[in-house]
């Protein structure tokens, strides 16, 4: 049986604020089929289950920034700034949202989180693993672990001049 939402749509709605990854109320909302106002009042209700670290309110300069990168507003006339719920804040909305919707989603929710924290840890191990071989092997493998090292931190390349050049250039 194929999941209720896609991770690949999840994805989507996890961004970083403060360090950490989370999911904002209206995004959510929409995940669980209910409203942000529903979201938020049962949250309200329930306010000693999501302490800061679950679940804070964003400043005014991190909805402009949101706002800026999201470029049209999906909030319409809110008149609070979004919350934002952290993994285990998520998590707990399972217990707050008492519909077989809300749990479906919540685990589908969980697993994509656990996934992006594998694919997060999986790159740190290659790269460690890089630096052990790297050495391990002597210069003639120079090249090769450099190519290699430049494909796990690219960086920043020489800007080139675009355009055509003079014949006095």
């Amino acid at each position: 049986m194929g999941s209720l939402v896609p991770s690949e749509v999840i994805e989507k709605h996890i961004l970083i604020i403060r360090s950490q990854k989370v999911m904002i109320d209206s995004d959510l909302a929409e995940l669980y089929g209910v409203t942000t106002k529903v979201l938020i009042q049962a949250v309200k209700r329930n306010s000693e289950r999501f302490p800061e670290d679950f679940m804070f309110q964003l400043n005014n300069q991190e909805v402009t920034v949101l706002r800026s990168q999201i470029v049209t507003s999906r909030w319409g006339g809110r008149r609070y700034a979004p919350y934002a719920f952290t993994e285990q804040g998520v998590a707990m909305l399972s217990s707050v949202l008492n519909s077989d919707r809300a749990i479906k989603v919540n685990i589908e929710i969980m697993r994509t989180f656990v996934k992006l924290r594998e694919m997060i840890a999986s790159h740190k191990e290659l790269a460690k693993r890089l630096k052990e071989l790297e050495k391990k092997y002597d210069a003639q493998f120079k090249v090769v672990f450099d190519v290699l090292q430049s494909l796990v931190e690219p960086t920043s390349r020489p800007k080139r001049r675009i355009g055509f050049l003079a014949d006095n250039e």
